[in-house]
């Protein structure tokens, strides 16, 4: 009796193990046919996202809308910079008209970092009688601004003077009243009597025969003051000789 009765103990424990193992076995084989999920959306679905997104021709737009996003996050990365020559990209202004507006824009630029912000801007428009609200300036920046770092390069700083005198700028706008009211006028530079810096560009003479000139009166008046230097030393000496015999 005993036997038996063990007998049936391990029977029943053995068909129990047996049928643990098999629902184990069942849940890994559902499992298995269970679909995994994808790392990629299906052809279907990507082909609808593209259907809904941006179209190739607005790729560029997207690109610089994501850097001025990364600007403004500070996570931008550095862009490589180049060499600028302001004789040779802005070529349909005079050297001598170039120079006067780095002389203004050095002088606004009173934090002598190479840039004029919002607030030397601000300055700036107040000095020349036409004073603008903060949207108003950052708007300003905003229209030349190519590298989305909120403030001006002397690079974008021409860029005004070259789409004033294209026509390019709105008549109300802030950056005409920059141009206009600036003092890079003709009336110091004498050309053909005209009256503003616009007109006289246009008057001008064509740009290379007009910069060789330039250049050679350049070199002829810094020639011209060492002949005079020359002259005041020999002058002094003489006179010193004078004294000492």
């Amino acid at each position: 009796m005993a036997s038996d009765e063990l007998a049936k103990k391990l029977q029943s424990r053995l068909t129990a193990t047996q049928r643990h193992e098999e629902e184990q076995e069942h849940e890994e084989e559902q499992r298995e046919e269970e679909p995994r999920p994808s790392r990629f959306p299906p052809r279907e679905q990507q082909q609808q996202e593209a259907s809904c997104g941006e179209p190739p021709a607005s790729s560029e737009l997207s690109a610089v809308l994501t850097r001025r996003h990364d600007v403004t996050a500070g996570t931008a990365a550095p862009r490589l910079t180049r060499v600028f020559n302001p004789y040779t990209e802005f070529k349909e202004f005079t050297r001598k008209q170039i120079k006067d507006m780095e002389a203004m824009f050095k002088r606004y630029d009173t934090g002598r970092d190479g840039f004029i912000d919002l607030m030397e801007l601000k300055l700036m428009m107040e000095k020349l009688g036409a004073p603008q609200t903060h949207l108003g300036l950052k708007n300003m920046i905003k229209e030349v601004d190519e590298d989305f770092d909120g403030k001006l390069s002397f690079r974008e700083f021409l860029l005004i003077f070259r789409r004033a005198a294209a026509g390019e700028l709105q008549e109300e706008s802030g950056l005409m009243a920059l141009a206009r009211l600036s003092e890079i006028n003709v009336s110091t530079e004498g050309v053909m009597g005209a009256k503003d810096f616009f007109e006289a560009k246009m008057q001008a003479l064509s740009v290379g025969s007009k910069f060789e000139a330039e250049i050679q009166e350049e070199k002829e008046e810094r020639k011209r003051q060492e002949e005079e230097k020359k002259q005041r030393q020999a002058a002094f000496k003489q006179l010193q000789s004078a004294f000492c015999s």
